[in-house]
């Protein structure tokens, strides 16, 4: 099994919880209150893993039964770890703050943006994005942040900086920056502008280097 096919199912297990944890909160917490924890995360190519009809049972299965735990929540960034397959993984995890398609309105899964650490593999801070739809294939996609725009490379719903040399500035300018703005091109030829708030981004990976070393 691929990297990418056992973050993502980190991903899936890790929102599950959060949502079986927000549905426990919501049930003593007023009417109307907002959710607040969510997700978690994934990278590496490999086709993307969509979720079958009992994503719980695929998830735990996928990640060899390993559950993503939420160490920290900084701002609009969910810190985690898992232990899939007896290797750490530490992720931080976000949803776009805002998304907008063109043409208009149309439908898309859910967009998330990771930054994950796998000591075993010797990865620090890897940027990606599961961008929701199956991307165009060859087509150009860009991360914007701090006045600098990156390229990025697709596969499947999933987006990587083409040049890994600048992974280490660009994450730098996401630490410092107030948002990243992420645009893509779906197999359909929908543009799509995701705008992710990098409020405690800093924090959480802060969090996941202490974490990572033990």
């Amino acid at each position: 099994m691929s990297v990418r096919q056992i973050l993502t199912s980190l991903v899936l297990s890790a929102l599950l919880c959060g949502a079986c944890g927000l549905a426990q909160a919501q049930s003593a917490a007023p009417k109307g209150a907002k959710d607040a924890a969510k997700p978690a995360p994934a990278p590496k190519p490999a086709a993307a893993a969509k979720p079958a009809a009992k994503p719980e049972a695929a998830a735990a299965a996928a990640a060899g039964g390993a559950e993503p735990t939420l160490i920290g929540q900084f701002g609009t960034w969910g810190a985690y770890t898992a232990t899939p397959n007896g290797k750490k993984v530490c992720f931080a995890l976000a949803k776009p703050s805002s998304s907008k398609t063109n043409p208009p309105n149309r439908p898309r899964d859910p967009a998330y943006a990771f930054v994950s650490t796998r000591p075993a593999e010797k990865v620090t801070n890897e940027v990606s994005i599961m961008i929701g739809y199956a991307l165009k294939p060859g087509s150009e996609s860009s991360l914007e942040v701090g006045g600098s725009s990156y390229a990025m490379y697709t596969q499947g719903d999933g987006l990587w900086i083409k040049n890994a040399a600048e992974e280490e500035r660009m994450v730098e300018a996401m630490r410092k920056a107030a948002d990243v703005t992420v645009k893509g091109i779906s197999a359909k030829g929908t543009e799509t502008t995701d705008v992710f708030s990098l409020k405690g981004l800093s924090q959480a990976l802060d969090k996941l280097a202490q974490d990572c070393r033990r």
